[in-house]
């Protein structure tokens, strides 16, 4: 995969946010299940952090969890997902967020599918903007047709 550079957070990307994904990314919040814009999105393409562009998560990833929000068993690259520990609202979870665009994501639990390791990536939809597969190249993100024409797992 192609080295991750030039994603940043900067303060215009955070003026162009609407208040929804200001409240999911800047201030930890999440959005209603079944109510946003990627829980079934069903086209081909990658996902990326809403402020800082990073890629974060392919569709040939996604499945539907059942939950409500966007879901995938693994990021497009390690590295391009940090997890924290997460204690908010009398859990234990593991948050996850963007490297580079510090956005907040989600959150990972184990109860995914075990025949793709057991992950469940489960991800606010005002945290992504969806490019699809088509807009790939213009879009700046060419290398990433790779993970739509190979059936390499060593990401």
């Amino acid at each position: 995969m192609p080295q991750q550079t030039n994603y940043h957070k900067s303060p215009e990307a955070v003026s162009r946010l609407d208040p929804e994904q200001y409240r999911v990314t800047q201030q930890d919040g999440t959005e209603r299940p079944f109510a946003n814009a990627y829980w079934d999105n069903h086209e081909p393409g990658i996902y990326v952090d809403v402020v800082s562009g990073e890629p974060l998560f392919a569709s040939v990833d996604k499945y539907d969890s059942r939950s409500g929000w966007p879901s995938f068993t693994k990021p497009i690259a390690k590295a391009n997902v940090v997890k924290r520990e997460d204690f908010s609202h009398g859990m234990i979870r593991a948050e996850v967020r963007s490297p580079h665009g510090d956005s907040h994501l989600g959150h990972v639990f184990d109860d995914g599918p075990l025949d793709k390791g057991g992950q469940r990536y489960c991800i606010n939809s005002a945290s992504l903007r969806f490019i699809h597969l088509d807009d790939l190249e213009n879009a700046g993100y060419g290398d990433y047709r790779t993970l739509f024409t190979s059936d390499t797992d060593d990401r």
